[in-house]
């Protein structure tokens, strides 16, 4: 693997960049890209909507681990309010349109469906009223709905119940609930996402335990009091791809024919750098792949784990029935991605210890800097190593290992910490950062990548997780303390004339 984006390089681009009207210059804009490629700005229920306790929705895993462990949110905070997406839409949406976005990727938040997470506890109509009014403002403002049916909001009364993702239970109750969703919003949402990065709610709600529902060993950084790190986050993630392919299944029989619409789940991984150029590294670079993006494609395509995941994880790692591999094949008609940054991976042999984990089964650590030389960190961010080639090889890589599928970038973004206002608004190494991403990307599309589109992380600062309000990574500036009033930064600007400029 060879690095073909060097530290210097980057730092060149970011000059040039300051230098050329923040690069919304005719030679690179929306007509880069092929005729149909959709822009977007994405976010999700519990990071946007607020109105936790309104509209007869029940509670979720995260409004409970926010309320019990304030302490794991850096700043204490939760999202009892977010951005009030709930009740502002109108006003949000139409800042989209006025970018020149095509398209709201939002997800729905399945306790407001179904309270208690099942049928038996009943529909939630004032939740399907919302879901229902949003869409049709999206769809007034010329924008296209990209809809997530979980993005990590599992109704608490399931986790309760049989402890959720732990549970072979936990597929019959979703695939209830994307019935109603396809039901109630089929006729005009055309793209939708089963699961939003199973990796990562799979790896930190049940290995780290920094996200909920909070679970890890004790031996874990977290010290949780309750979990497993070496069997529950593969628990996890087999129950998480065998109920996206039933979902799946239900689609395509029951809905697709008639409403016309696509399916797909969205992933998450960095790209994976060698440290060296040894063999053992190379090979740590592609297992750490493996256990971020292998975990979960490998089954959509080849119907198994990968083999350096079942190599190393053994009897841990959960079998799939002959029928459960041939349905979960192709399970998908595109494939989401979610990039934000790239690693170098060193090889770290097996240890002998008793303390299996999810963390450490990959054999191999990974981190930002390579013979005292680190990938450049914007804005004190906390994780991403900006590598903007890793883009273009994470989509090269997909479509030469997973048969190429039709891909969207699901997100892309970078976060900036706390800042003032008046820095946080003139937000430079952001319009670098996404047009550095999206050149890499138009290269990619040109050597046979099918990437059909694009979608910001994130549309408006927002409630980013275990980060708390600390982490800012929208387009538009969230005042916090005067009314949560939405301001453009310089970033939405630059995307205005990127998307708008088509000489």
């Amino acid at each position: 693997m060879i690095i073909r984006f060097s530290i210097r390089n980057f730092f060149v681009l970011i000059i040039l960049v300051g230098l050329s009207d923040h690069g919304a210059c005719s030679s690179f804009n929306r007509s880069s890209f092929p005729a149909g490629f959709i822009f977007g700005a994405a976010s999700s229920a519990y990071q946007y909507e607020g109105a936790a306790r309104e509209g007869g929705k029940g509670p979720s895993i995260w409004d409970t681990f926010t309320h019990l462990h304030p302490d794991k949110i850096l700043d204490g905070s939760n999202g009892d309010v977010a951005e009030d997406l709930y009740h502002r839409y109108k006003e949000d949406i139409k800042n989209l349109k006025k970018m020149g976005m095509d398209a709201f990727r939002f997800s729905i938040s399945w306790p407001r469906i179904l309270p208690n997470g099942s049928l038996s506890g009943g529909i939630n109509k004032e939740g399907v009223d919302f879901y229902n009014n949003l869409i049709n403002e999206v769809l007034a403002n010329g924008l296209q709905p990209f809809v997530t049916l979980f993005h990590w909001d599992l109704p608490q009364a399931l986790e309760d119940k049989y402890l959720g993702f732990l549970s072979p239970l936990i597929s019959g109750d979703y695939v209830d609930y994307v019935d109603v969703c396809f039901k109630e919003f089929g006729d005009r949402v055309k793209h939708w996402i089963t699961f939003n990065e199973p990796v990562i709610f799979c790896s930190m709600g049940y290995a780290s335990g920094t996200l909920a529902p909070g679970r890890c060993s004790p031996w874990e950084a977290g010290k949780c009091s309750v979990g497993d790190s070496g069997t529950e986050p593969y628990m996890c993630g087999h129950n998480m791809l065998l109920a996206h392919s039933a979902a799946v299944k239900l689609y395509k029989e029951k809905y697709q024919g008639a409403q016309k619409g696509i399916i797909g789940i969205t992933h998450a991984t960095h790209w994976f750098l060698p440290h060296s150029s040894s063999k053992a590294d190379v090979a740590a670079a592609k297992r750490s792949l493996d256990f971020f993006y292998g975990w979960f494609m490998n089954p959509l395509t080849y119907g198994d784990y990968p083999r350096s995941m079942r190599n190393s994880v053994g009897n841990r790692l959960p079998k799939f029935t002959k029928e459960q591999s041939e349905l979960m094949i192709g399970s998908y008609d595109f494939i989401g991605l979610n990039y934000y940054a790239g690693y170098y991976a060193i090889n770290n042999p097996a240890s002998n210890s008793l303390q299996q984990s999810y963390s450490t089964d990959s054999r191999a650590n990974i981190t930002g800097d390579r013979n005292g030389i680190a990938l450049p960190k914007p804005f004190n961010s906390s994780f991403i190593n900006i590598y903007p080639p890793g883009i273009r090889d994470l989509t090269l890589y997909t479509k030469s290992a997973y048969k190429n599928p039709v891909i969207y970038i699901t997100e892309n973004g970078v976060d900036q910490l706390d800042p003032p206002l008046k820095t946080a608004l003139n937000d430079e190494i952001r319009i670098s950062y996404h047009r550095s991403h999206l050149l890499e990307l138009s290269r990619a599309i040109r050597d046979g990548a099918d990437v059909r589109g694009y979608f910001v992380w994130t549309f408006m600062d927002d409630f980013e997780w275990n980060s708390g309000y600390k982490h800012r990574m929208g387009l538009y500036y969230v005042d916090f303390n005067d009314n949560l009033a939405r301001r453009p930064k310089k970033s939405a600007i630059w995307f205005s004339l990127f998307l708008n400029k088509n000489n």
